[in-house]
């Protein structure tokens, strides 16, 4: 699967009944509860990280792109926009692209 199939998959249940899918669950509490599990979802990694376990910080990462996947899906962002802004930026160095902010 890839991340435009998950993507995809999360725009469907966005009219999906909530009784139906943790993914419509989700997305009918609205945009603010989206982004704060994927905010829990990422300091469960950023732990994982720091305690150095692999398979539980790949578990915490898939967790991390799909509640992240959730929250643009929430907000109307599309995946493609973004995918287009990380192509954007690499046309210059990272160091160009922070002194540019």
């Amino acid at each position: 699967m890839t991340l435009e199939d998950l993507y995809a998959t999360i725009l469907a249940r966005k009219s999906a009944d909530p009784d139906s899918s943790w993914t419509a669950q989700l997305l009918a509490k609205g945009p603010e509860k989206c982004a704060k599990k994927f905010g829990e979802e990422a300091i469960e990694a950023i732990i994982e990280a720091v305690k150095g376990d692999q398979d539980a910080l790949c578990s915490e990462a898939a967790d991390v792109l799909y509640h992240l996947l959730v929250m643009l899906a929430a907000r109307d962002v599309s995946l493609q926009s973004v995918l287009d802004e990380l192509d954007r930026r690499q046309t210059r160095s990272g160091l160009q692209e922070k002194a540019a902010r």
